[in-house]
């Protein structure tokens, strides 16, 4: 059997918008059987949160929606642009500090915005729901979800 996809989802501290894509997609993965065949994770570019749960409000939110956000914050490292092979994140500015790690500029390619990947929403970014209410939870698992299809099709063509 040849090697799994392995994928990486990124924002600022890991505990909102990355845990709980990596919910979502962990979720969808296991239910197209494809388990075995996938590796997924979860980064912060900041490491302020490193070994916490996700955000209460944000584990609340996708629990509500079946998807168990158990993982722990971790900080991105250099070597996780080697070890992936799509790194996704969730805007503009962790974009910008997720290319600092790509010393050599050799990894551009894997490096992508999460929201390339949804097909019923417009948005370019999945906002930071971290000062808002409710309201901002559920959006960001709206996009995860919408995306979250899309990246799973894009990883079905990559398969072998």
């Amino acid at each position: 059997m040849s090697a799994p996809f392995r994928l990486l989802f990124v924002c600022l501290g890991n505990i909102c918008r990355s845990p709980a894509a990596e919910g979502v997609m962990r979720s969808l993965i296991e239910r197209e059987g494809l388990a075995d065949r996938v590796t997924i994770r979860s980064a912060g570019t900041g490491g302020w949160h490193v070994g916490k749960l996700p955000d209460q409000r944000m584990r609340t939110a996708a629990q509500n929606r079946g998807y168990d956000l158990s993982s722990r914050a971790r900080q991105v490292t250099q070597n996780d642009l080697r070890d992936y092979d799509l790194v996704l994140v969730m805007d503009n500015q962790n974009m910008r500090d997720i290319r600092t790690y790509d010393l050599s500029s050799q990894f551009g390619s894997k490096i992508r915005l999460f929201c390339e990947f949804c097909s019923h929403h417009k948005d370019r970014e999945v906002p930071d729901p971290y000062y808002g209410g409710e309201q901002g939870f559920e959006l960001v698992l709206d996009l995860l979800e919408d995306g979250c299809r899309g990246v799973l099709a894009h990883i079905r063509s990559a398969l072998p």
